[in-house]
């Protein structure tokens, strides 16, 4: 591109008419050093075993095996190697535009007890086979998860057979969040609520943090257990998940709750005002 043996034009206007800057000619690409073969190497290992981590978490276990490095260098070096976290994009909340939408009633407000705001959520999950859906239905005072389905498809069926499972085991809220996708705006789903007297909430479009708590769960579910597991069909996807929320309910201690378990948070609340009653 640029030739440093003509006489006529200089390299300052040869880089300037190709549009590059002098310096660009004159620079060497460093060859790689052995520190940074080591990290790379390293850093393919941690993404096997940690293939949910980006550049800044991957960075802090580079520093657990004894290597220090930067953001910036962890970060270069994923690019380099076509390294890439995992990070479902599937759109599970789409709207639609003909569906009612209500406003978000949770800002600024204190959970201060079970069955005062039941929360919503879908999810998709990978199988051989394909992906199917999940939805969940979470108490967010003990953080209980009520009642759950699965489907092949992004009807508002499944949707509202979980609602009618945890309103008939658990009694009603005075609160039911849910974001604004096509399911949970669908006249069937809102008319469950509807007609128990329960107020709707729903998030803002694309504010994913107005409903963190059932978010947070997609998270824990998938690393706790979907990705060690990997099920193939969807009978080992139900025999795995009600494993799991069993153990999520009654076993798993969560640090938010101070180390009680779901479960626990959401009798011992009921078993207080039973005896506050009498």
């Amino acid at each position: 591109m640029i030739d440093p043996s003509d006489r006529h034009l200089s390299i300052a206007r040869q880089s300037e008419l190709v549009g590059v800057s002098r310096s660009h000619h004159y620079y060497k690409k460093r060859a790689p050093q052995r520190a940074d073969i080591e990290e790379m190497i390293k850093l393919k290992e941690l993404f096997i075993k940690y293939p949910f981590y980006g550049y800044r978490k991957q960075m802090l276990e580079l520093g657990n095996e004894s290597i220090v490095s930067t953001v910036k260098r962890v970060r270069r070096f994923m690019k380099e190697l076509g390294l890439k976290a995992l990070s479902p994009k599937k759109l599970t909340s789409i709207p639609k535009k003909e569906h009612p939408v209500y406003p978000y009633l949770l800002k600024g407000k204190r959970i201060r007890y079970p069955n005062q705001v039941w929360a919503t959520d879908i999810t998709y999950l990978k199988l051989e086979t394909g992906y199917v859906y999940l939805v969940a239905i979470m108490d967010l005072y003990s953080r209980k998860v009520l009642s759950w389905r699965i489907s092949l498809t992004m009807d508002a069926e499944f949707c509202c057979e979980a609602l009618k499972d945890a309103l008939r085991n658990y009694g009603t809220p005075a609160i039911f969040n849910t974001d604004q996708g096509s399911q949970f705006t669908s006249y069937g789903f809102l008319q469950i609520l509807k007609d128990e007297g329960i107020e709707i909430s729903m998030d803002g479009q694309g504010r994913w943090r107005d409903n963190i708590y059932v978010e947070r769960f997609w998270r824990t579910l998938k690393y706790e257990d979907i990705y060690l597991k990997s099920y193939e069909s969807v009978r080992e996807l139900k025999t795995g998940l009600t494993r799991y929320f069993r153990f999520y309910n009654s076993r798993r201690f969560h640090q938010g709750l101070d180390y009680r378990t779901p479960e626990e948070m959401y009798i011992s609340f009921q078993e207080k005002e039973l005896k506050a009653a009498a």
